[in-house]
Order: structure tokens, then sequence, then C-alpha cells
């Protein structure tokens, strides 16, 4: 996978109704557990939805999730503060991060919906789950096949780099 995958990643709201294949799926998982992790504790968890039931469930529960109604996947990442409990979240991003970059790479469209830290969208998306509360959601993906094309992209701004220093 060359590094222009990553100009491809956008948010994709906007989904065919083909289903996203096992090998797919699969390879996303592994991207996501793939990512960098403090001390190697890999505190994620991941809840992988296929079923249109409860893809409809995360819609209704998750404020801005009404694509998953549209979904053929959705994925959340869950954390561990028990195994890092310094970590956590940062963990759980890059991997959520590498699973939105692998989707890219798959042809696939994708889009991150955010959890932690907003207690009520935590406790909607692990009521529908089933999630035990120890296990905070960190986030909540929508994938599947794009109905809508974006170009890609750099957001690279020389205002935000700073050489040796601020």
């Amino acid at each position: 996978m060359s590094v222009a995958i990553i100009f491809q990643r956008r948010s994709i709201r906007k989904y065919t109704d083909k289903p996203v294949d096992h090998a797919a799926i699969q390879t996303l998982l592994e991207a996501g557990m793939a990512a960098p992790s403090a001390n190697n504790h890999q505190p994620w968890h991941f809840v992988v939805v296929t079923e249109r039931e409860i893809l409809d469930a995360l819609a209704a529960a998750h404020p801005y999730g009404k694509m998953l109604s549209h979904a053929t996947l959705a994925i959340a990442v869950l954390g561990d503060p028990a195994l890092s409990s310094a970590y956590w979240v940062q963990d759980c991003a890059a991997a959520t991060e590498n699973i939105l970059i692998a989707a890219a790479g798959l042809g696939l469209g994708a889009v991150w919906l955010g959890c932690t830290p907003r207690e009520e969208r935590v406790k909607a998306v692990q009521d529908v789950l089933h999630v035990p509360r120890e296990y905070p959601v960190l986030s909540l993906m929508a994938l599947g096949h794009p109905a809508e094309e974006k170009p890609a992209r750099t957001q690279y701004s020389k205002d935000k780099v700073h050489w040796n220093g601020w």
C-alpha cells in the first residue's frame, strides 16, 4: 500500500447495499491490530456488526450515526483500561485510523463516529452491543462499498509546521 492511500481516505457516508466480504473484514481487523500500542498492551477489542437490525439500532443510538442505516458493516473499537489505563485511548485511536486507511486501500468507504469522551454515546453503543461497562467504546465506524466518490486530498498547511522548535 502506497502512502498515497492516506490521501484517498475520506469520510464516506453513502453506501451501496453490497455486503463487505469476510476476507476484507479480516483484513480490516488485522490492520487495526497492527496499530502501535504503548508497551504493546494492545488494549483494544472490536465488535463487528453485519446484521441489519443491529446496524439500524446503532444508527438510532448515535446522534451522528444515521449513515449506519445504509452501511453493511460497522466496527466498534473498545478499550480495556485495565490493560492500559494511561494509553488505551491513544492505542484505540491508532487502531481506528489503521482500519480507516485499510478500508480506503480495499476500495471501501468508511467514516469515524466518535464515542469517548461522550458518556451518553459510550453507554448508548454499549447498550446496543451488550458490551460490559468496563470496556468503553472509543469509536464506531460505518463501512461499506461507497455510493459516493470524493477526490483524494491533503490538508497540509505550512502554518501548522514548526521546524526545530516553535
